[in-house]
Formats: structure tokens, C-alpha cells, sequence
């Protein structure tokens, strides 16, 4: 059985050898829990006044098309807040995609981007823009590791329920920021344990481990009869009553507000939409309705409230892991618990390097050691696929791209303050104390 002792060095080692990776996950799935309303803090064009009626789908189409004559209608998206415009993508002749944002209650296309905050939030969150699967199991492994972390500390750290307001001050730094760690990761733990499981929810789903992902997924039904190939789905797309397979899709599923709408992207597939029904905490494709695009007859249904076990517990994932099934209220307590454990990791970092400042020894022990060229390894990779992705697929400008590298200097330089030219003044201030003992 391993000792306390021996699961407080693991504990350290995960949190100082793998530290650079596990701060990029963590802080940017907190930043991902409110990344749609820092687009409405940055982006006036997305923001949407609250009104009683909202507008028929139609009339939308028909604006986006003015607005868009030579792209098609690729999908929709719905709101998720009421003070947010519906995203809808719209692809030109090269098949470029650009989010067009437009108001749910005027109808009103109000503007248009190449990417949105929210996006980049969660494709960095997601799979760090590193393709071929390892990114996105680089970032699930982190799930074991986050729980793994929390068990040996709750182990070692023995009768914490004792101490959940206990804050220790004024007997210096170290201390402080020791007993802080310890707070903070304690009313973190429910969270921990959410966003731990959740994770290794999502690492089975995409692993397939026992089959896993083929039962929780709905696959979309074929059409019987094909749409004929003389039909340009792009322009089909225009043409398609949308206010008519929304009413088909609420008449099979009472009380279903439409959030997804996805035209037929194959001559052999029908009109798929999704949205929230009276089912609780499940995600919106709990909800799936599958309508024929010529006479806008139900196909297939999916009803939240009828989904076996599994497919259920992959539809409370995503509401659980980023709080969105409260909406902002929620939204904002797992950004604060996402900040906690964010800081659990600077803080893990700082009290180990400030505890073993006077060892020269301590001191190598403390360094990533070999786990360094890992480390730079993924960051490296992640800045080379991340910056593919965002002049390639995404097209964005060069003033998005400058605001990207700035922000990201301003995270390095504050790390390199912290943790490099901070720690060599404490180093260069113990060595001549260091000298003189013994």
C-alpha cells in the first residue's frame, strides 16, 4: 500500500512535471464556459435585445440569403442565451465558413465573423488544435489525472471536512498560499469530481470502449428515394421551408423549442434538427427530429424522455461539464470553480518551488526535469495546428491573429515572472543563508 508520503510526491509530480499542459487545459475549459458571452462583450454585432415574439425562420432564411447571395446555408444555431443572436454558417464558392449572426426576434442579419470566441474557446478546449485524435487524448487523459490528483490529496491530507473555512494569515507567504491551496481545493472537489468523470465520460465515448459511442449516438436515417441529382443541395438549401419542418418536428415532440437545424447535406439525407424540450439537464441533441425535405414528413424521432441509460448519460454530459444547463447563473459558478482549480495548479507550482528554494537538490527535483521537452512539445505543437487552423480554416484577419499572440505573450510573461525571475531572487536570497548554517 503506498504510503502518505509517497502519494503526496505523486500528487506534487503531477502537478510540477506535467504543469504547463494541465494549466492550458484546465484554463481554457474555464474560459470556454463563457466564451459566448465574451463574444457579446467584444462583439456588438451578436448581441440581442429580449422581445415577446421571436421571428419565423423563414423570413431569416430569406435575409441571409440577401445578405449571402453567392454562399450556402450549411447550419443553424440557435441562441443559447436570450441576449444572443442565432449563428447560422453560411460557406462560399470555396467552402469557407463564416458565422452570420441574426437576431432570433427582427429577423435582422446584424453581422458576420470569420470565428467567435466561443469557438476558439472550445476548439482549444477540445482537442488543443492538434489533429489525428492526439490532442483530444492528450486533453481526456487529464481526466484521470485531475481525479488521481484529488484522491491522493484527500488521502494524505487527512480530516479536511475540518478545515473548509480554515485560511491561515499573517505567518508569511508560504503559509498563506499553502493553506489557500488546500481551501480552494477542498470547495473545489464537487467540481472535480464533475469535470473528472465527465471527462473520462467523453475518453470511453471516443475511445469506443465497449461500444460505447455506437450505442449513445443516434445514426441519421437515409431517405428511402434519394433527392434526384439534378438538385444543388446549396441552393436547396435556401429553398426549404423551415418554419414548416420545425412545426412537423414540435407536433412529434410537444413543447420543443428548435435550436439545431441542419440541411441536407447529401441527396440521401433528410432535414435533422434539434432542441430542448421539458427534459431536464440533457443536451440539445437529446432531441432529434429527422424530416423529409420534400414533404416535410417526420422520418425518425429521438424524445429525450425515451433514450436508454447510456444515451442519457452522454446527453448530461456536456451540460454538466460546462455548466450551461442553468444558464448564465450556472455558467458563472463553474467559471469560478474552473478559476479554482486553475489556481490550484499555479498555486501546487509555486509552494512546491517556494518550499524547496533553499535545496539546491530540492530544487532539480522540483524542475519538469525531462517532462519539459514533453511539455513544450504539445505547446509547440499546439501553436504550429493552432495558427493552421485559424488562417486556413477559419480565415480570420490579422488583427484577430496579433489580439491571439498578444494575449498568449501577456500568459507567458506572467508565467516567466512568476516562476523564473521571481523564484531566481528567492534563490539568490537563500544562498548566502544557505552558507552560513551548518
Amino acid at each position: 500500500m503506498l504510503s502518505r508520503k509517497r502519494l503526496f510526491k505523486i500528487h506534487g509530480w503531477i502537478g510540477v512535471k506535467l504543469s504547463i499542459i494541465f494549466f492550458i487545459v484546465c484554463f481554457s475549459g474555464t474560459l470556454a464556459t463563457l466564451s459566448s458571452e465574451m463574444d457579446w462583450l467584444v462583439t456588438p454585432a451578436i448581441r440581442a435585445g429580449l422581445q415577446e415574439e421571436l421571428a419565423g425562420k423563414n423570413l431569416m432564411v430569406r435575409n441571409l440569403k440577401a445578405a449571402f447571395p453567392e454562399s450556402s446555408l450549411a447550419y443553424w444555431s440557435s441562441a443559447g442565451e436570450s441576449y444572443l443572436c442565432d449563428i447560422v454558417h453560411v460557406r462560399d464558392a470555396n467552402n469557407q465558413r463564416t458565422y452570420a449572426f441574426v437576431n432570433p426576434y427582427t429577423a435582422e442579419v446584424q453581422g458576420s465573423a470569420k470565428l467567435t470566441m466561443q469557438r476558439y474557446f472550445r476548439d482549444l478546449h477540445y482537442f488543443l488544435f492538434i489533429p489525428f485524435q492526439f490532442g483530444h487524448f492528450t486533453v481526456l487523459s487529464f481526466s484521470f489525472l485531475l481525479l488521481f490528483s484529488m484522491v491522493t490529496a484527500l488521502y494524505f491530507y487527512r480530516k479536511w471536512y475540518r478545515k473548509i473555512f480554515d485560511l491561515k494569515r499573517g505567518k508569511g507567504p508560504v503559509v498563506l498560499f499553502r493553506s489557500l491551496h488546500r481551501l480552494v481545493g477542498i470547495w473545489t472537489i464537487p467540481f472535480v469530481m464533475l469535470f473528472s468523470v465527465t471527462g473520462i465520460w467523453y475518453f470511453l465515448e471516443r475511445s469506443n470502449i465497449g461500444g460505447i459511442s455506437k450505442i449513445a449516438n443516434t445514426r441519421a436515417p437515409e431517405l428511402k428515394h434519394p433527392l434526384p441529382d439534378s438538385i444543388d443541395l446549396k441552393q436547396f438549401a435556401w429553398s426549404l421551408d423551415y418554419d414548416r419542418a420545425a412545426d412537423s418536428a414540435r407536433a412529434h415532440i410537444p413543447g420543443l423549442v428548435i435550436k439545431q437545424i441542419s440541411p441536407p447535406g447529401k441527396h440521401d439525407r433528410p432535414i435533422y434538427l434539434t432542441g430542448k424540450s421539458d427534459v431536464a439537464l440533457v443536451r440539445n441533441r437529446a432531441n432529434q427530429v429527422y424530416v423529409h425535405p420534400l414533404t416535410y414528413e417526420v422520418i425518425k424521432v429521438q424524445r429525450a424522455d425515451e433514450i436508454p441509460t447510456v444515451a442519457w448519460l452522454n446527453n448530461i454530459a456536456d451540460p454538466l461539464h460546462f455548466g450551461n444547463f442553468g444558464g448564465l447563473p450556472t455558467k458563472i459558478l463553474w467559471f469560478l470553480a474552473g478559476l479554482g482549480i486553475s489556481g490550484l495548479v499555479l498555486t501546487g507550482i509555486w509552494i512546491s518551488l517556494k518550499r524547496k528554494v533553499k535545496s539546491e537538490e530540492a530544487r532539480k527535483a522540483q524542475r519538469l526535469g525531462g517532462w519539459k521537452y514533453f511539455n513544450w512539445a504539445v505547446v509547440l505543437l499546439m501553436f504550429g495546428f493552432m495558427y493552421q487552423h485559424l488562417m486556413v480554416r477559419y480565415q480570420a484577419d490579422w488583427p484577430l491573429l496579433l489580439l491571439i499572440l498578444v494575449g498568449w505573450a501577456l500568459v507567458g510573461l506572467g508565467a516567466w515572472y512568476l516562476f523564473v525571475y521571481r523564484l531566481k531572487q528567492m534563490v539568490d536570497r537563500a544562498r548566502p543563508r544557505v552558507k552560513n548554517t551548518g
